[in-house]
């Protein structure tokens, strides 16, 4: 049975367990398994960047996309993900969908898959490293975490690369995380590079103190394969549900993708080509403003809702700088426009038109007044900075704070929409004033 390369946590797993036995009680489906009372998903509770209780992974946030879709009410059912998962869950009927599972598994019926990826080297940008294949002489003698029977485990003896640090790849969840593990310990300097699942090395390898390359690997002549498409897991006899689902997935593909980015999940293409990453500019975005963004922004932090939520609590400055809306065209010279309420999120500021690639005299210093007055002044008090997703008027904004001289500049490029696909409140927020100047000491 093919399940999640690297078990999510590391591979193609092995494991042979199945049974079935229909619970009394369970929520109402169609005929064919379509829910109509609660979407339930079969997850694990500790195994980000897929998954966890607090609903920080980003198939939490695909399952919200789903239930929001469906109109019902989501709910979980916790599992640790190893041997047994499937047979406790799904096949029990504890719960109606696994959200990811390599297509080929033959434990349940798959869907079309919705995303593509590989597996991924990592290493230092320090280290003199400058690998892009394993074939690369600058790996020769490095000593390299991987975790155990996994795909890159044969093609690295191939390429003469026996210097290994192996992880362990069958683990209870709740106590250990070996995949998350190879990455800190390349960040610490105990291991010179690793190779993993993509998802699990680009999400990890973003939330380093140091910077690290991460090489999305395509597959190899004469090896096991790097790369696997993913799907959804539901029970064989279910058609309409999976119809529905594949229905889903054409429709929301593009916000499949957002969050699939934003959590820097390498994505490969049908042919094996890398999907390239919008490169950063080296001045602000001057137009096409609504459009794919690159996955990062500098030294600034780049955040999801749960760092949102996190950051906010401990103080930091929410600033939403989607523009105002346009007076529609049509509308006569003596027409009044009431534009639309704004929403945001709870307790964010709105500084409308401060995102441009090239400000006015009157928007920037709308823009630094009003930084000075969210802030006390305090230029180290952390800003999270946010539109909606492909808005590069947030990616501008984040840029230009921190050429102002704000420290601790967070980008949350998933912004209102991601915030509201993660199953939390928007509110209605009016433009901040135009605020005096602080006075000069």
């Amino acid at each position: 049975m093919i399940r999640r390369p690297a078990t999510r946590l590391a591979g193609v797993v092995a494991a042979a367990l199945c049974a079935a036995a229909a619970s009394a009680g369970s929520p109402a489906r169609a005929a064919e398994g379509i829910p109509t009372e609660v979407l339930r998903v079969c997850a694990d509770a500790s195994l980000l960047p897929f998954s966890n209780d607090r609903g920080e992974g980003f198939e939490n946030r695909i399952a919200r996309l789903i239930a929001d879709e469906l109109k019902l009410p989501l709910t979980f059912t916790w599992w640790p993900q190893t041997i047994g998962f499937v047979r406790n869950t799904l096949r029990t009927r504890q719960c109606d969908l696994v959200m990811g599972t390599a297509v080929g598994e033959e434990l349940m019926q798959n869907t079309n898959p919705y995303y593509r990826s590989t597996y991924a080297l990592i290493y230092r940008k320090d280290s003199g490293i400058t690998a892009k294949t394993l074939a690369d002489p600058s790996l020769q003698g490095a000593r390299i975490g991987v975790v155990a029977r996994t795909p890159p485990s044969e093609a690295m003896l191939r390429h003469g690369l026996t210097n290994l640090e192996p992880y362990q790849l069958d683990t209870d969840t709740r106590a250990h995380h070996p995949a998350q593990q190879a990455v800190e310990d390349v960040a610490a300097a105990r291991t010179d590079a690793a190779i993993l699942w993509g998802p699990i090395a680009g999400y990890f390898a973003a939330r380093q103190p140091v910077p690290l390359a991460v090489v999305p690997l395509r597959d190899e002549p004469g090896t096991s394969p790097f790369q696997y498409m993913i799907s959804m897991g539901i029970r064989p006899d279910e058609p309409d549900w999976r119809h529905w689902l594949n229905g889903f997935i054409v429709r929301r593909q593009g916000d499949i993708d957002r969050i699939l980015t934003e959590y820097h999940v390498p994505l490969a293409e049908a042919d094996g080509t890398i999907r390239a990453a919008v490169p950063e500019p080296d001045g602000y975005r001057m137009a096409d403003y609504r459009s794919p963004t690159p996955p990062s922004l500098g030294s600034a932090g780049t955040v999801g809702p749960a760092d949102v939520e996190r950051l906010a609590k401990a103080g930091a400055v929410l600033i939403d700088v989607l523009p105002t809306p346009p007076k529609p065209d049509g509308l006569s010279a003596q027409s009044r426009w009431v534009p639309p309420p704004h929403r945001s999120l709870p307790g964010a500021h709105w500084l409308p038109n401060v995102g441009y690639g090239a400000l006015s005299a009157e928007q920037e210093a709308y823009f630094r007044t009003n930084l000075e007055a969210l802030t006390g002044g305090d230029r180290k008090r952390p800003l999270v900075v946010f539109c909606q997703p492909d808005c590069w008027m947030s990616w501008n904004a984040a840029k230009r704070a921190m050429a102002m001289g704000y420290q601790a500049v967070n980008w949350y490029p998933a912004g209102t929409d991601g915030w509201t696909a993660s199953g939390r409140e928007l509110v209605t927020v009016e433009p901040e004033p135009r605020p005096e100047p602080r006075a000069a000491n």
